[in-house]
């Protein structure tokens, strides 16, 4: 979307249908964005239904639907499960809702969220409860954070190739480091991009 003041008109009307659970009216958003004319309202919403963002209806004050990404394609990150920042557990493959950090992380092509359980990443700032958003690869360099799976288990570590070996090191002293040898079924599951985290107040 080119155009800056229509993707935050969008983003406004998600956000807004979030929080309320109604859409907002074309005064609304006019009143948000210190639009005056209805007019000037009304171009970007055109702009965001020929887009297939959303869908309209003139006959009713609240006549606007998202469809939350180009046409019906939910946006966000999907939360897949949880992982260990620990000794290795079982992946959760369940399905949790979706994360929406688009505006973060770009394209959510290829992203996938995970709930981080354990504490062996704390030195590089990742907490129980946290979210890493992973980017899904099956490679890695030296010294990146991943998500890999060792038999069954998953766990995020930063990985450490070590000749016929894989080292997968935690981010606390606590924790020695994960020696993964050429016999163990091994696989990286993707790249860490960043960590979401959710303060109670």
């Amino acid at each position: 979307m080119r155009n800056e003041r229509t993707r935050e008109i969008l983003s406004f009307i998600q956000k807004f249908q979030r929080e309320r659970g109604y859409p907002p009216t074309i005064r609304e958003i006019g009143g948000a964005f210190g639009i005056a004319s209805t007019n000037g309202v009304r171009y970007h919403l055109h702009r965001l239904e020929e887009l297939g963002l959303l869908r309209r209806s003139e006959k009713i004050s609240r006549g606007i639907e998202s469809l939350g990404g180009v046409g019906t394609k939910q946006q966000g990150i999907p939360i897949l499960g949880r992982v260990a920042a620990g000794q290795p557990i079982l992946a959760e493959e369940s399905y949790e809702g979706r994360l929406e950090t688009s505006d973060v992380f770009g394209s959510n092509d290829g992203l996938f969220a995970l709930r981080v359980r354990g504490d062996s990443m704390v030195d590089a700032g990742v907490f129980e409860n946290d979210y890493v958003v992973v980017r899904h690869q099956d490679t890695a360099r030296s010294g990146e954070m991943v998500v890999a799976m060792i038999e069954d288990e998953a766990t995020v570590k930063y990985y450490r190739p070590r000749g016929d070996r894989v080292e997968l090191v935690p981010a606390n002293a606590k924790y020695r480091p994960i020696v993964v040898e050429s016999d163990n079924t091994f696989r990286v599951i993707g790249v860490v991009r960043g960590v979401v985290r959710v303060l109670d107040n």
